[in-house]
């Protein structure tokens, strides 16, 4: 990777991942949605954004 080129986005990431470990389509595919699931429902947050669980901190 070259140090001007963006690093892939984090769904490009998983689907690499997933398929250097021979998983299913449809096990690619159910990962995908629910990560898709996740990010929408913390409002497209980036994770370093959200903090600590409350309670943990």
């Amino acid at each position: 990777m070259n140090i001007n080129t963006p690093w892939p986005k984090l769904l490009d990431q998983v689907r690499d991942l997933i398929r250097t470990k021979n998983y299913s389509i449809r096990t690619e595919n159910q990962y995908l949605q629910w990560i898709r699931r996740f990010i929408l429902f913390h409002g497209k947050r980036h994770p370093l954004d959200m903090g600590a669980p409350k309670g943990y901190a």
